[in-house]
């Protein structure tokens, strides 16, 4: 069985890290998993390409311009009829458009993975969404959330299948920049949040919440890795709040040497469609303070691997990390209960098995 997986590459986030453990598994159990990549100029695409390359995933590309393009339609209708997949598979929205229009203009079943409970598809958009999904053979959700969603969003219930993201072991590249080497001291609490700088991870609300937590273990430590349009904002806001010092910002890095290093992880965000990031503190042996949000609650138990509290409320957020940093001994088994449920129940090949099921579901309906 070939199946092309077709994606938008900017960069590596959750989807692409998806695939990166996705693809190579599916490889091992005899699939033929190739990807083509929407390539868009100027971005961290060759991060995705680097690793696809050491795992031996073949990989086509594809240049991506404007967001409505007849000429990538063109190329990739080229590329898949060169490849003659047996299955093309679709992430994120260029590629369900582009990638469905592609697989049927070369008559090849489809299915595609709904990686976002975006607000965007509550709009017009959703009736664009509803025409190209209606050729899937299967629709595939990350997480029952995302199901809930888009089924209210007005896609076809009967076609969806939750597929959680599976991972085996926390990120392996090392830091480019250590706690260490970022002015962290030895021995201090230090907690953790990996995310973009968007409005959608609300580290506002952490900031707000580690003030509170700093005033009481004045001690601790905050480090948020990552990047994005509200850097400046956070780092003014941290500033503001006399954080100085206190909260590390080192941009987008490695995350493994800060998840050895850290003693609570914390995601504050508003939505999440999953948040890989949690089965990677979770695999780190890591307590986690999170929203009560979207997908969440599928992967984080309540008071068995972390505390669930509200969105925007930092008070909340205090007070779940204060009680961790003051009680080592129950941080330890939350984390220690997290890492087990993350290997028993979030497992790559437990992933792969679903996802070829639903292929050969996909391929058999084609067929008639």
């Amino acid at each position: 069985m070939r199946v092309a997986h077709v994606m938008k590459v900017t960069g590596v986030a959750g989807a692409e890290q998806h695939l990166l453990r996705l693809l190579p598994a599916l490889r091992a159990r005899g699939v033929d998993a190739q990807f083509i990549g929407l390539d868009v100029a100027n971005t961290d695409a060759e991060r995705l390409y680097d690793g696809f390359a050491r795992a031996g995933v073949p990989v086509e590309h594809v240049r991506c311009t404007h967001d409505v393009n007849p000429l990538m339609e063109r190329d990739l209708f080229r590329v898949l009829r060169r490849l003659r997949p047996d299955l093309v598979h679709t992430h994120l929205v260029h590629a369900d458009v582009y990638g469905a229009t592609a697989a049927r203009l070369t008559r090849t079943p489809y299915v595609s993975t709904r990686h976002n409970d975006d607000r965007y598809q509550l709009g017009p958009f959703r009736y664009v969404d509803r025409a190209f999904a209606s050729g899937a053979g299967r629709l595939i959700a990350i997480s029952d959330a995302v199901r809930r969603f888009l089924i209210a969003a007005g896609l076809p219930a009967a076609k969806f299948e939750t597929i959680h993201y599976g991972l085996d072991a926390m990120p392996s590249l090392p830091s480019e920049l250590t706690p260490a080497q970022a002015g962290v001291p030895d021995g201090v609490p230090l907690v953790l949040a990996i995310g973009r700088l968007i409005a959608q991870k609300d580290h506002a609300t952490l900031l707000h919440a580690f003030a509170d937590v700093h005033a009481k273990h004045a001690d601790a430590r905050l480090a948020i890795l990552g990047d994005g349009p509200l850097a400046a904002d956070t780092r003014s806001l941290a500033g503001a709040l006399g954080l100085d010092g206190v909260v590390v910002l080192p941009g987008r890095l490695e995350t493994r040497d800060w998840l050895e290093r850290a003693d609570v992880f914390v995601h504050t965000s508003r939505w999440e469609g999953f948040g890989i990031v949690l089965l990677e503190a979770m695999l780190a042996g890591l307590p986690v303070v999170a929203t009560r949000v979207s997908a969440v609650p599928e992967i984080v138990v309540d008071g068995e691997t972390g505390s669930l509290v509200d969105p925007g409320d930092a008070p909340a957020v205090a007070g779940a990390i204060g009680a961790l940093v003051t009680d080592t001994a129950r941080a330890r088994s939350l984390g220690e209960a997290g890492l087990e449920r993350a290997r028993t129940q979030f497992s790559v090949a437990r992933m792969t098995s679903a996802t070829t099921a639903v292929y050969e579901q996909a391929i058999e309906a084609g067929a008639q």
